[in-house]
């Protein structure tokens, strides 16, 4: 079976080098074909199908995990399980291009499974968004922080198997790369702890409003990330800073206000003191033509004089009454 085609190529006449190529190009078309076959099955039948599920439910969660394409980052799976299933037997005799094709199809599963976790930890970041727990405990941070150690494990056994030595043999070696890996990654690690801190500690929120003249700060927490905190200030700018500066550095969070109910609000109002003086019969003439003072002051008239006449004050002298 395994040199079926070459064999029925030579009954017929051709050449055994030409017919040695032409049975290696019908069984490489053939795994073509059951790749497409596979594709076709996953993306338009099965993914189909599940939207079409999914879309009847009434849970969010799944519709969450639709939307952020986990499911069809899922379905790149299928072709190359279909490459690596077929290959022992299809291309079984041909050991360098069996070795060359199943490492390559394992590159590109572990790749696609990078993404499918990505996606999948994406839809548990909107997921968690839909409860109210987290406007106090965003995990934003920590979900980045997953993302990169998937990534990262990922990229050892794509080194390890491209050359061709046990992953164990990579992270043995990492030792001496400490060093590096810290400054490389070294405003990830300071934003990991500044981020645990402010969580830990209920110190900063999605839709706090905090103000930090430092970076130019004063407005609304919009998102909160591994390495940054974006502030969307009251003109509509964006205001970026390092999550470990609001550790190191002091900053204004309002949300006590905003939780009380009330607002304090700062106005400035200039007056000249020498404008400042009592009021004649003059000034008040004009003022009690003034729709929503003149009321008050025909009242305030009326009292006082009252007043005065009830005490026999002689008002002629401002001093008086």
């Amino acid at each position: 079976m395994i040199h079926f085609i070459q064999n029925r190529l030579e009954e017929i006449g051709v050449n055994s080098t030409l017919a040695e190529t032409l049975d290696f190009g019908i069984k490489i078309i053939i795994i073509i074909i059951f790749c497409i076959i596979a594709n076709y099955i996953g993306k338009k039948l099965i993914l189909r199908y599940l939207t079409r599920l999914i879309a009847r439910t009434e849970t969010k969660w799944d519709d969450i995990i639709l939307k952020r394409k986990v499911f069809h980052q899922l379905s790149h799976l299928a072709p190359g399980l279909v490459i690596y299933l077929l290959a022992p037997y299809i291309l079984q005799g041909n050991e360098r291009w069996y070795a060359f094709i199943t490492d390559a199809v394992f590159i590109y599963m572990i790749v696609v499974g990078i993404l499918v976790i990505n996606s999948l930890l994406d839809a548990v970041i909107d997921i968690y968004r839909t409860f109210k727990v987290a406007k106090e405990i965003p995990i934003k941070g920590f979900i980045q922080v997953t993302k990169i150690f998937f990534i990262f494990i990922g990229g050892i056994f794509i080194l390890s198997n491209i050359i061709d030595r046990s992953p164990l043999y990579i992270f043995s070696g990492l030792g001496a790369l400490t060093a590096v890996l810290l400054l490389i990654f070294k405003d990830s690690i300071l934003g990991l702890v500044a981020g645990i801190q402010l969580i830990s500690n209920k110190m900063l929120a999605p839709g706090d409003w905090i103000e930090m003249p430092k970076f130019d700060a004063d407005g609304d927490v919009i998102d909160i990330t591994l390495t940054t905190v974006k502030v969307r200030n009251w003109d509509k700018t964006i205001s970026t800073i390092p999550a470990y500066a609001l550790i190191s550095d002091s900053f204004k969070n309002w949300r006590g206000m905003s939780e009380s109910g009330g607002r304090r609000i700062k106005r400035a109002v200039n007056i000249d003191i020498n404008s400042i003086k009592f009021c004649d019969e003059k000034m008040l003439d004009r003022y009690s033509r003034i729709k929503y003072i003149s009321e008050y002051i025909e009242k305030k008239r009326k009292e006082i004089a009252d007043h005065n006449a009830t005490l026999e004050i002689d008002d002629t002298f401002l001093v008086n009454g």
